[in-house]
């Protein structure tokens, strides 16, 4: 099914991945000009974080002048409930942010870091547009998982992302087991991250409930200054130091 031609293109944005944290890396060297260029046109946005979507088109803006002042830009927040479920569980209805692409005004989709819709808030918007015939744009940017996983050397023919471990400890070393015996059974890389305090926790939680042969891949700080991405067996890794809090992508295969 192609687009009337009096709809807009709901375009997903990709950010960098330093949460507007690291800004002493110009955008371009980060966003290829392609992306670069349509993010500075736009001047409807969707977005998980209106204040980081406004720092995020002032870098744009050194790159190319946009298409309105930062000011009279339409910026419109997803709610606070789609943040912290996760709209992959199909309950918020989106279609009315999209009233104005019916119209034929493209509009921006964006998170705070990365590609919208993975692994972050923006999947509802997707699935909107396809119900409502809007053309869906992608554009290219980095993404963190697989820029871990191809860092990793594990398998990447075979892979899940299983989003956030449980908090509590007793289900999380429980589930850490899980994927493991899943990983060894299959041979699936499983991918997941954690909110960057509980690092540490997380990380003491793997070394203690797999075993010593099991593969564990940390990517940390992607695309930035301090980037590391290491891989090792259990057993080597527990030789080493600890982990900082700086955003991480964890992986375990064999």
């Amino acid at each position: 099914m192609t687009t009337p031609p009096n709809k807009g293109t709901l375009y997903l944005v990709p950010t960098p991945l330093d949460f507007g944290c690291d800004t002493s890396v110009p955008i371009a060297d980060v966003l290829p000009q392609a992306t670069l260029r349509v993010a500075s046109g736009l001047t409807h946005w969707i977005t998980e974080n209106a204040k980081s979507t406004r720092a995020f088109l002032k870098r744009v803006s050194e790159f190319a002048p946009l298409g309105l002042a930062l000011q009279d830009m339409q910026i419109t927040e997803l709610p606070r409930e789609v943040h912290k479920k996760g709209d992959h569980l199909g309950e918020f209805d989106a279609k009315p942010l999209l009233a104005l692409v019916l119209k034929g005004q493209d509009i921006g989709l964006v998170s705070e870091a990365g590609m919208p819709a993975v692994a972050d808030p923006g999947s509802s918007v997707v699935m909107a547009a396809h119900q409502l015939g809007i053309r869906v744009a992608p554009l290219v940017g980095p993404v963190s998982l697989l820029l871990a996983l191809a860092a990793s050397g594990l398998n990447g023919q075979n892979f899940a992302f299983v989003g956030y471990l449980p908090q509590d400890s007793a289900a999380r070393l429980q589930r850490i087991r899980e994927l493991e015996m899943l990983v060894m059974k299959t041979g699936q890389t499983q991918l997941f991250i954690e909110t960057p305090y509980r690092n540490k926790a997380l990380w003491e939680a793997l070394l203690k409930g797999l075993q010593p042969n099991t593969r564990v891949a940390r990517a940390s700080g992607l695309t930035l200054q301090n980037m590391d991405v290491q891989c090792y067996a259990v057993r080597d890794w527990r030789q080493s130091n600890g982990i900082g809090d700086t955003p991480t992508v964890f992986a375990i295969g064999r």
